[in-house]
This record gives structure tokens, C-alpha cells and sequence, in this order.
């Protein structure tokens, strides 16, 4: 008869633990400051300036760390405590995020209100100071995010056991977008019909509740291979990035993956780089309507949150997968040929529903086929791949609408990047399908079973 140990270990459903339950609220309550962000930073951007092609660089500036900093990052995560590296990182944003709020606060008066942005168009001259307060303050933003969220990957397999990660990414993913596209933008539309400084503030003072409750997580918690490699001599930092680069190079699986998620993202990026002018100017919307069209993300990503790993047994990993890319790709279609910002909700939630089934299935399996010790190099170059590409798709982005613009109109240059995108994103799927099958995804993970 099996012992109560293993009866327990055996039980997918059984209670995920304190130490995640720790990580889950100091998520949650960074999560919401994000959300604040995904409205008060465009909308601020857009205060600034009205050239696509400058919003389109603000964008570029919040994606290069990935390009040029994940490599390094994965060779910390695996070097140094992890539970250390997330605070310091969130400590880092807490203190960015309260200088973007002084330095607004400062040049307030030489911007136009919130409320005075609907439907501007690119007349408004650039406040270069604001502009570079943006751009400089996102640049930095995003070193300390690409640190943050590969630690915060890395961590996770160290909290639960492997049979668990599917169920405890899943809760996390759904409330990450619950406070990310939900409550966040709609708290975030609320304090800018304030002031454009107070969103800010709040977001600062998110990332530093965040940081103080991850310092209370357990120095360690379940045993990992990584605990052994933390403690000896670390070689150069080039040898370890190229170590892990080779494992993933060869890997039949990871390494399609991450190519193929690299180009969506590329494209996904490359519709959004502007999106703030495509809701106020073809859209229409006001400060509160530009939230409520993030919250049709939030009503798909909550639902996948919650029901991906029944949707991925069902379907199968690898049509899921497969399904990802064709929604991805029909709805960004739809969206640039329509004008109503309710349909775009709509198209949304759709479309996030299955970007979180795709993040539930690909993070759990990453984090149970990749070794402990390699687990934070092997996870940046992955994301080296597939954020690194998301600068390029936004500076195409910029360039899209501003071909459009001059070829035809302004409304038809906001359109172009979300057109094109959605067409590439179809043709993606004819090198993902055979690539991305069930079938590989089992054999990775039996293999990754049998080496452990």
C-alpha cells in the first residue's frame, strides 16, 4: 500500500502551499501597478506627442532589454537567490516608477489634460522633456522587468511539485489578468481623470508592497537540483549563456517554439506599438472606454486561467497550440476593418483566451523539461527569442502607419499594422503546425522524466 507521502504527492488537487500563496499576493498587487501602467503610460506617451513613429519607439525602448539583456539575466537567475533578485528588481521599479510621478508632476502644466486627447491628431507639437521623461523611464522599466519576470519563471518549479504547475501557473496567469486588463486599467482611467501624476504614484507604491511580500519567501522550499549549483564557482558569464543557448539550440522541441512565438510576438507587437492613437483616433475613445477595451483581455484571459489545462487535454498541446496562431491572426484581421471599440472588446477577449492557454501550456512545459540548473539560461534565451523580436515589430509598426498615412489617409495608416499582422500570423501557422504536435510535446517531457 503507497505511504500518505506519496498518496499526497500523487494528488494533483491537493493545497498549493504558503510559500505560493506568498509569491501569488505579491503578484496580484504588482500585477494591478501594471495594469495602472498599461493605460497611464500610453496615455501619457500620447500627451507628449502624436508622431506613431515616436510612440512606436517608446514601445522599442520597453522591449530592448529583452533583446539585449535576457541572455545575462538567465546567468543571474541561476548564479544568485532568486527570491533576492525579484526584490531588488521590484524595489528598482518602485523607486523608476516614483520619479516618472515627480517628473510629471513637474512638467503637468506644459500637458494637455486626459480628457483633452480624444480624437487629437497629429498637430500637437512633441514636449521633448516629457517625451525623453517617457522614454528613459520605460528603458529602464524594462531591464528591471526582463530580471524580474525570468526570476519569477525560474522560481516557480521550487514552490510546487511538477504535477501542480499546470494548476499554479494557471491561477496566476488568470489573476495576473484580472488585475492587468481589468481592475488595474480601470483604477489606472480613474486617477489620470485626476491627475496625469497619480497613476504613477500608485505604481510605485504597488511594486513596493510587491517586493517587501517576496522577501518573506523561504530562503528555500522544495528541493531542487539548482540548490547544489548556486553554491559552486560560477565560470564566465559568456560560457554560461552559450551553455544554455546550445541546450535549447538542440532541443526538437523548445527551439521551434521559441522561434515561433518570437515571430507572433513580433507581430502581436507590431499592432499594438501605436494602439493608444488607433483607440483615440479611429476608435474615439475617452480615457475610461480606452480601459474598458483592455478589459475584453481580462474576460479571456480569467476563463483560460481557469480552464487550460481541461481546454489542452481536450483539444490536445499541440492543436492548442495551432489554435493560438489562427485566432491571433483572424482577429487582428477583424479589428483593423472595424471602428467600434465594443467589437474590439470583444475581439480581445477572444484573442487572449487562447494567448494565456498558449502561456499555461508552454510555461508549465518548459518548466518541467528544462533542468533546475539550467533552468534560468535556457528560460532567457528562450525569451531572448521570444521577446527579443518584439523591438523589431514595433519600430514596423510605426513605419506601417506611417506608409499608410502617406499613401492614403491617417485612419487607414492606424489600420495597416493590425492587417498585415493578421496575415502574417495565419502564415505563421504553416511552419508552426508540424513543428508544434502533441506527440513532440510527450516525447519531450518523457524524455526529460527519464534524465531526471
Amino acid at each position: 500500500m503507497a505511504d500518505a507521502t506519496t498518496e499526497r504527492t500523487n494528488d494533483p488537487k491537493r493545497p498549493l502551499g504558503r510559500p505560493y500563496r506568498t509569491l501569488f499576493a505579491a503578484s496580484t498587487i504588482s500585477n494591478l501597478g501594471d495594469g495602472i501602467g498599461m493605460v497611464a503610460y500610453p496615455w501619457l506617451a500620447s500627451a507628449v506627442t502624436r508622431d506613431p513613429l515616436l510612440v512606436s519607439l517608446i514601445i522599442v525602448a520597453q522591449r530592448l532589454p529583452w533583446l539585449v539583456f535576457s541572455l545575462p539575466a538567465g546567468v543571474i537567475a541561476d548564479r544568485f537567490e532568486r527570491r533576492r533578485i525579484m526584490v531588488l528588481a521590484n524595489t528598482a521599479r518602485a523607486v523608476l516608477t516614483a520619479v516618472v510621478a515627480i517628473s510629471v508632476l513637474a512638467i503637468g502644466d506644459r500637458l494637455p489634460g486626459p480628457d483633452e486627447l480624444d480624437g487629437l491628431e497629429a498637430a500637437l507639437d512633441t514636449n521633448v522633456a516629457g517625451y525623453l521623461v517617457v522614454l528613459t523611464a520605460t528603458l529602464l522599466l524594462g531591464i528591471a522587468e526582463v530580471l524580474y519576470d525570468n526570476t519569477a519563471q525560474t522560481i516557480m518549479p521550487s514552490l510546487v511539485d511538477d504535477d501542480q504547475l499546470e494548476r499554479a501557473n494557471g491561477r496566476l496567469w488568470s489573476t495576473e489578468q484580472v488585475m492587468n486588463t481589468l481592475l488595474g486599467p480601470a483604477l489606472g482611467a480613474a486617477l489620470l481623470i485626476a491627475t496625469f501624476a497619480l497613476p504613477f504614484g500608485v505604481d510605485a507604491v504597488t511594486f513596493a508592497l510587491s517586493a517587501f511580500l517576496i522577501s518573506r519567501l523561504p530562503r528555500r522550499t522544495k528541493p531542487v537540483a539548482g540548490d547544489a549549483v548556486v553554491a559552486k564557482p560560477p565560470g564566465s558569464m559568456k560560457a554560461e549563456i552559450a551553455e544554455g543557448l546550445r541546450w535549447l539550440w538542440k532541443h526538437p522541441l523548445l527551439k521551434p517554439l521559441a522561434i515561433t512565438l518570437g515571430l507572433l510576438n513580433a507581430l502581436a507587437t507590431m499592432t499594438t506599438a501605436s494602439f493608444v492613437l488607433f483607440a483615440q483616433e479611429v476608435l474615439r475613445t475617452e480615457p475610461i472606454e480606452f480601459a474598458l477595451v483592455e478589459t475584453g483581455g481580462a474576460a479571456g484571459g480569467i476563463l483560460a486561467g481557469w480552464i487550460a489545462g481541461d481546454v489542452s487535454r481536450k483539444l490536445g498541446q499541440g492543436p492548442s497550440l495551432w489554435a493560438t496562431l489562427l485566432v491571433s491572426g483572424l482577429t487582428s484581421i477583424a479589428i483593423g476593418l472595424m471602428s467600434n471599440w465594443l467589437f474590439v472588446w470583444v475581439m480581445f477577449a477572444v484573442s487572449m483566451f487562447f494567448g494565456v492557454l498558449w502561456n499555461v501550456i508552454t510555461v508549465s512545459l518548459r518548466q518541467t523539461i528544462i533542468p533546475d540548473e539550467l533552468l534560468g539560461r535556457v528560460n532567457s534565451v528562450y525569451r531572448f527569442f521570444a521577446w527579443g523580436m518584439m523591438p523589431f515589430g514595433a519600430i514596423l509598426g510605426g513605419v506601417l502607419v506611417a506608409i499608410g498615412e502617406a499613401w492614403s489617409s491617417r485612419s487607414f495608416g492606424l489600420r495597416l499594422p493590425w492587417l498585415v499582422g493578421g496575415v502574417l500570423q495565419l502564415l505563421l501557422l504553416a511552419y508552426a503546425a508540424p513543428r508544434l504536435t502533441t506527440a513532440r510535446i510527450e516525447a519531450s517531457r518523457a524524455a526529460a522524466v527519464e534524465a531526471s
